[in-house]
């Protein structure tokens, strides 16, 4: 006969803090945060320290271990929250038996976050009660109502931060400039977040554009602010080459401002991307006082677009010093590389040859020196009538930067890639209707392929052309600007940095090539 089995239960044990039955004290903390640095906040996140501290410290049975907290950070995503991740460090290492914070909000309003931590903290039997929802994450029941609340302050936060960017782009497209002044060198915040010049800070940015347009490369003049014990914007001894080509980029040191360069993907990453053309972009004429000329800073623009040319068709521009990347041999184009002679005795000194003349080829151009360059630039400058080129300012760049005879070929010949398009479209439809051969369909559509892509490479072309005399424009009006009344006594390093575009030596003579010339 077999034996009839009993079957006893044994209920489980509610871990939730209502039912738990400590024969010790609980350890408590709790947990505040505000997202922004407002003043309002500020009282918010006050407010939350003093209830947690007098709250907990009001209950017997539990030890108060302390408060954990985050000002101004947002609860999107908990990569940034030191005070969050320190608490949930704490807690798995059995510091914590439980977690008081205001709401599920607070806690995180990004739904995976928020769960994946809850769970984790379960694992250890550490429990998080959320007051305004009255949830005990260890409750049966708690996980179900976490994960739909939790979805619904990631939503709200979705909704605030689309409100958030709303307001911003609504700023942006009526011209409001705001930047972040802790880290921007040469401005302060004016009244009403305006840009007010840092007299002391503009030295430094002009500094930097001056070394610049002296020839030195950003690495260069990374060396020398460093030297100088000057400071980064973010008060840092050591600088970034990036810095320094950010600095000679940024349009707002001309007095201009172009809002929305960047801007966030996703509100939970908050995760940022250049704004390649995905949004609308708003360029702000004149918004603030100038730290660099306007024209000096486009010719900045024109010099860096050139160096960075000049590297990739594998020219070296090391910035030592200013002749470096401005000497070329007149036979073969090649550059001029600086060696020094009879380094360990009295005759040392630098000379200049052509980097290819010991290297299979058999250039007849001459070696020269230092001397002899600052001779052929004081001389070539002195011969220039600066009296009729400054009278005849305005005249002289129009007349070598006209672009009205290109613009009207461009009209042209967009027209004409219009008709191909066309008569593209009309091939096709009329291969829809009608019965036409496949050799002469492939034929006919080559034709026009062909057509299309020259006519393309001739926009291409003329486009370019446009730019470049567009940026000759900008170059002739700094080296108009910078021409003198009076004849050199003296080689002037300034003047040759902004005047000269190359220096071309041949078998017996030294050429200065003027910028705009070419």
């Amino acid at each position: 006969m077999e034996t009839i089995k009993k079957v006893r239960t044994i209920p489980a044990k509610t871990k939730f803090e209502s039912d738990i039955k400590y024969h010790n004290k609980r350890k408590v903390c709790g947990y505040a945060r505000v997202s922004t640095d407002l003043d309002e906040q500020a009282t918010s996140y006050k407010a939350q320290v003093d209830y947690y501290t007098s709250y907990i410290k009001s209950n017997p049975t539990w030890e108060f271990v302390g408060l954990y907290s985050d000002e101004g950070i947002s609860g999107t995503n908990t990569k940034k929250r030191d005070g969050f991740n320190r608490m949930i460090k704490d807690a798995l290492e059995g510091k914590i038996d439980l977690i008081i914070t205001k709401s599920i909000s607070r806690f995180a309003r990004n739904t995976v976050d928020a769960l994946v931590n809850i769970r984790k903290l379960k694992e250890s039997n550490v429990e998080v009660y959320f007051e305004k929802e009255n949830i005990y994450s260890l409750d049966s029941k708690g996980e179900l109502m976490l994960s739909l609340l939790s979805s619904l302050a990631q939503e709200e936060s979705r909704s605030i931060s689309l409100n958030t960017t709303w307001g911003k782009r609504k700023s942006f497209a009526d011209g409001k400039v705001s930047i972040a002044f802790s880290n921007f060198l040469g401005y302060d915040r004016g009244e009403d977040g305006k840009l007010v010049v840092n007299k002391e800070q503009a030295e430094v940015v002009r500094l930097i554009y001056k070394l610049f347009v002296k020839g030195l490369s950003s690495f260069q003049i990374k060396k020398e602010l460093e030297h100088l014990k000057i400071k980064t914007p973010m008060g840092k001894t050591n600088w970034r080459t990036s810095t320094i080509l950010s600095l000679l980029r940024n349009e707002k040191y001309k007095g201009d401002a172009l809002l929305q360069k960047r801007y966030t993907v996703d509100f939970l990453t908050k995760k940022q991307k250049l704004n390649d053309g995905e949004i609308p972009q708003y360029y702000v004429e004149d918004n603030h006082e100038a730290i660099i000329d306007k024209r000096l800073f486009d010719y900045v623009q024109v010099e860096l677009k050139k160096r960075g040319d000049a590297v990739r068709k594998g020219h070296k521009i090391t910035g030592k010093n200013i002749f470096s990347g401005k000497i070329f041999c007149a036979e073969c184009g090649a550059n001029y590389g600086r060696k020094i002679i009879h380094s360990n005795d009295k005759y040392r000194q630098a000379i200049y040859r052509c980097n290819e003349k010991y290297d299979g080829k058999k250039c007849s151009t001459m070696t020269i020196n230092e001397k002899m360059v600052e001779e052929a630039f004081v001389t070539a400058y002195n011969n220039l009538d600066k009296k009729e080129i400054r009278e005849n300012y305005n005249m002289i760049i129009e007349k070598l930067t006209n672009i009205v005879e290109q613009e009207e070929k461009l009209k042209k010949l967009k027209k004409q890639l219009e008709e191909v398009i066309k008569e593209n479209d009309k091939l096709i439809l009329k291969n829809t209707r009608e019965v036409i051969s496949e050799n002469t369909f492939n034929k006919k559509r080559l034709e026009i392929s062909n057509t299309y892509y020259k006519i393309e490479d001739k926009i291409k072309s003329l486009n370019k052309e446009i730019e470049d005399r567009k940026n000759r424009a900008t170059t002739l009006k700094v080296f108009l600007s910078n021409i003198k009344t009076k004849n050199l006594q003296e080689f002037d390093s300034d003047l040759f940095a902004i005047l000269v575009d190359r220096v071309e030596v041949s078998k017996d003579k030294i050429i200065i090539i003027w910028k705009g010339e070419n």
